[in-house]
C-alpha cells in the first residue's frame, strides 16, 4: 500500500477498533452474556456545535440489529444532549464505537468551525483552503463538512466534485514565480487568457513586491476583466495587516478601481474576520477549519435491559430531546425520558435513523438539506 490509509472493508470489518473492544467481546461471548441495551452520544463541551457525520455512522452500522436514532445531520445542539441513540444487543455495535465517535467527533469539528467562521463572516463570501492541512484521503469528508457548515465554495477538486460544486479558487504564488520577478503583469495576462471565463480573475498581489504596488500593477494589467486581488500576507510580515489592506483599497479607489474586491487569506480564523470583514470582499479560510478541535463526544451505555445502568457522571435511561421550534438557546431545550409525556409544543429531536439495521428512507442525509437547516439556525446563535 502507498499511503498509510485504511481501506473501506477494514473499517467495516471493525478493524478501526481499539483492542479492549475485541476483548470484551471475547469474554462476553465466551460467558454467554449479551443484553440488550441503549447507548447515547453526548458531548459536555462548551457552546454550540453542529452535528455531521451520520450517513458514515448509517453505513457503518448497516445490517446490523440495531436501531438507531438521531438528530437530523446540520442540528445545531447543545452540551449534555444526546445526539445519537443506539438500542440493541450490545455485541452488534461494540466493536464499532470507535470509528463511530471517530466519524461523527471529526466531521462535526470541522463543521462547526466553518459555521462559526461563516457566522462571523456574516455576508462576505468564504471559501474552504484546508484541504492541504490535513492527510489527503481526508479530502472530500473535509470539504463537505466545511460546506455543510456555511462555506460558500471549496477549493478541494475532488472534494468538490463529490458534493457537486465546481471547486473555487485564485493562483498560487508558484504561478508568478514560473513567470518570474519583474514579469507580474504578463503571469497575471497569461492568466487572463488562457483560464476559463467563467473563472473569477482574482490576481494574488503579494509575491515579490508591496502589497499595494503589486494590486495596482494587476488593476492595469487586466483593466475591467479584474473582479478581486488576494492578499495572502504571512505572519512573518511585520506590519498591520488591515492598515496594509486599508492602504491597497484607498490606492485602488483614487485610480479608479473602486469595483475591484480584496480576497484575503493566510492563517485566517474567527478574530481575523470579525476584523476585517467591513473592508474585504471574501475569505480564504484553510487551517482554522480543517484542523479543527473536534467535538468530544462521548459513547456511554444509559441502559441495560430495560433498567438504568449509566456510569458516575451520566445520567441513566433513554431520552428524547425537545425544542421549541426556531428557538435555538442554549438551556432552551429540554431532555426528558422517551417514555415521559412530550413537552407542550416543542418537538423531539431524536429522529429514527435506522430500524433493525435498515436505513430510514425518511431520514435524510441530503448535504443541502443539512446545510440549509444549518444556516437557518445559524441566525439565533451567538458566537
Amino acid at each position: 500500500m502507498k499511503f498509510s490509509i485504511v481501506l473501506e472493508d477494514e473499517i467495516l470489518e471493525g478493524k478501526t477498533t481499539d483492542v479492549y473492544f475485541l476483548r470484551t467481546e471475547e469474554v462476553l461471548r465466551r460467558k454467554g452474556i449479551n443484553p440488550t441495551v441503549v447507548a447515547e452520544v453526548i458531548t459536555t463541551r462548551r457552546g454550540w456545535a453542529v452535528l455531521a457525520g451520520l450517513e458514515e455512522v448509517a453505513q457503518l452500522l448497516e445490517g446490523k440489529n440495531v436501531d438507531v436514532y438521531a438528530m437530523p445531520e446540520g442540528t445545531i445542539f447543545f452540551p449534555y444532549e444526546p445526539v445519537l441513540r443506539i438500542e440493541g444487543p450490545y455485541l452488534e455495535f461494540a466493536r464499532y464505537e470507535t470509528p463511530l465517535l471517530g466519524l461523527i467527533c471529526h466531521e462535526s469539528g470541522i463543521a462547526t468551525k466553518a459555521a462559526r467562521i461563516k457566522k462571523a463572516a456574516g455576508d462576505v463570501p468564504v471559501i474552504s483552503f484546508g484541504t492541504r492541512r490535513q492527510h489527503p484521503a481526508l479530502a472530500a469528508m473535509i470539504e463537505r463538512c466545511a460546506y455543510l457548515g456555511g462555506m460558500d465554495g471549496v477549493s478541494c477538486v475532488v472534494g468538490a466534485e463529490r458534493i457537486g460544486l465546481k471547486a473555487t479558487g485564485t493562483m498560487p504564488h508558484a504561478l508568478m514565480i514560473c513567470f518570474g520577478e519583474e514579469r507580474e503583469k504578463e503571469a497575471w495576462r497569461a492568466f487572463d487568457e488562457v483560464v476559463a471565463k467563467d473563472v473569477p480573475r482574482i490576481c494574488l498581489c503579494d509575491t515579490y513586491y508591496d502589497e499595494k504596488k503589486e494590486s495596482i500593477m494587476a488593476a492595469e494589467a487586466l483593466g475591467d476583466s479584474l473582479r478581486a486581488v488576494r492578499l495572502d500576507t504571512p505572519a512573518s510580515r511585520k506590519g498591520d495587516f488591515r492598515r496594509i489592506i486599508e492602504e491597497v483599497r484607498w490606492e485602488l479607489d483614487i485610480r479608479g478601481y473602486k469595483n475591484v474586491g480584496i480576497f484575503i487569506s493566510g492563517g485566517i480564523d474567527e478574530e481575523e474576520v470579525i476584523a476585517l470583514r467591513d473592508i474585504v470582499a471574501g475569505f480564504g479560510v484553510g487551517t482554522s477549519v480543517a484542523n479543527a478541535r473536534c467535538i468530544d463526544f462521548a459513547l456511554d451505555l444509559i441502559e441495560r435491559e430495560g433498567e438504568p445502568c449509566a456510569k458516575r457522571g451520566k445520567r441513566g435511561g433513554k431520552k428524547q430531546v425537545y425544542r421549541r421550534k426556531g428557538v435555538i438557546e442554549e438551556g432552551k431545550d429540554e431532555i426528558r425520558l422517551a417514555t415521559e409525556a412530550p413537552p407542550k409544543d416543542m418537538e423531539p429531536l431524536l429522529k429514527p435513523m435506522m430500524l433493525k439495521g435498515k436505513i430510514n428512507e425518511d431520514f435524510s442525509f441530503s448535504l443541502e438539506e443539512a446545510r440549509g437547516r444549518m444556516l437557518e439556525q445559524l441566525k439565533s446563535v451567538n458566537l
